[in-house]
């Protein structure tokens, strides 16, 4: 009977250990939980990823596909108890850095993982290297655990083909003159911007680039349960025997966008001088039309006082130049 007892204090502890004391657990402040009775997820009766905003991006005909139930998360914090039938899936929610040429499935893809081979519309093959920023999306943590098997796997090859597809249909958009210019002589970006090189235009328009992958890759979140928070491409090279040849035309362009700037700079400036010009001609001219004016308008006055008036005024007036005079020269008529 004693050994009877000591077994089943001993199987009482052990069950209590094993199943009551180990059930008890916490979740860290960057974690998220999901837990499972029998392999089954703790729903939410009746929800759904479409009814929340994140299948907004997602095009109507993959909706259904990506039609995944709500899950109830166990928020940080604790402690809290399981049962023995029932399992913890705990998730890391902070954002990771990942290199856009890491292949997960094949880590020595992609020169090891550091330059992401793309084609040009103009049949150039060329290097991007960069990184992307992604955490896992609370809102959708069934499709990370349960829908998806590798969900980085997937968001990684999803990445990448848009990433392909843009580089290969990317086209500058045209530079055009503003109409109130009303100058013949183009500016020097619109002059460089017939250049027609698509590493150039790829090059000089990078935040655009990024910007369209952002928007791209919004679905993500409904897809695959992680949420991509920004892209940075940071170098876009091409093979080395055409480096060259873009150094050259780019230089060439330089030069001709320097001549095009220096020639409007003189433009203008002769233009500011004409007009410089002109004012100091017109003024000069008013400067002398006044007197003429003012003289003519006293003379009109005189005149209304009789007709002896402007004699008298032209007498005063030769008398004053008589005293200022050194000579004065007369006519003597001939008897």
């Amino acid at each position: 009977m004693t050994l009877f007892a000591g077994v089943a204090v001993g199987f009482i502890a052990w069950f209590l250990m094993r199943y009551l004391v180990a059930g008890i657990y916490t979740v860290d402040q960057n974690e998220r939980a999901i837990k499972t009775r029998f392999g089954r997820a703790d729903r939410i009766v009746g929800a759904s990823t479409l009814q929340d905003p994140i299948a907004e991006h997602l095009r109507p005909e993959e909706k259904e596909r990506y039609n995944y139930p709500q899950v109830r998360v166990i928020p940080p914090g604790g402690p809290y108890f399981k049962w023995p039938w029932e399992r913890i899936h705990k998730v890391s929610i902070a954002t990771q850095t990942l290199n856009m040429a890491l292949d997960p499935e094949s880590p020595d893809a992609n020169m090891g993982g550091t330059v992401l081979e793309a084609v040009t519309k103009d049949q150039l093959n060329t290097g991007l290297t960069g990184q992307i920023r992604y955490r896992v999306a609370e809102k959708n943590l069934y499709a990370y655990l349960f829908a998806v098997k590798r969900p980085i796997v997937h968001v990684m090859g999803y990445f990448t083909s848009v990433l392909r597809e843009r580089i290969s249909n990317f086209e500058a958009p045209k530079v055009v003159a503003p109409k109130e210019s009303g100058s013949p002589i183009p500016t020097p970006e619109i002059a460089t911007a017939s250049v027609g090189v698509s590493i150039n235009d790829l090059r000089k328009n990078l935040r655009d680039i990024n910007e369209h992958m952002d928007r791209e890759c919004k679905s993500s979140e409904a897809r695959y349960g992680i949420t991509l928070d920004a892209s940075l491409i940071t170098g876009i090279d091409p093979p080395g025997e055409v480096e060259a040849a873009l150094a050259a035309i780019n230089t060439a362009y330089n030069s001709v966008s320097s001549d095009i700037s220096l020639a409007q700079a003189g433009a203008d400036q002769k233009i500011v001088q004409s007009k410089t010009a002109v004012e100091i001609e017109t003024l000069r001219a008013q400067a002398e039309v006044e007197p003429l004016i003012a003289l003519a308008d006293q003379l009109r006055e005189l005149k209304k006082f009789g007709p002896d008036a402007l004699p008298a005024y032209v007498r005063n007036v030769r008398l004053k130049l008589f005293s200022e005079a050194r000579r004065a020269v007369l006519e003597v008529p001939n008897d």
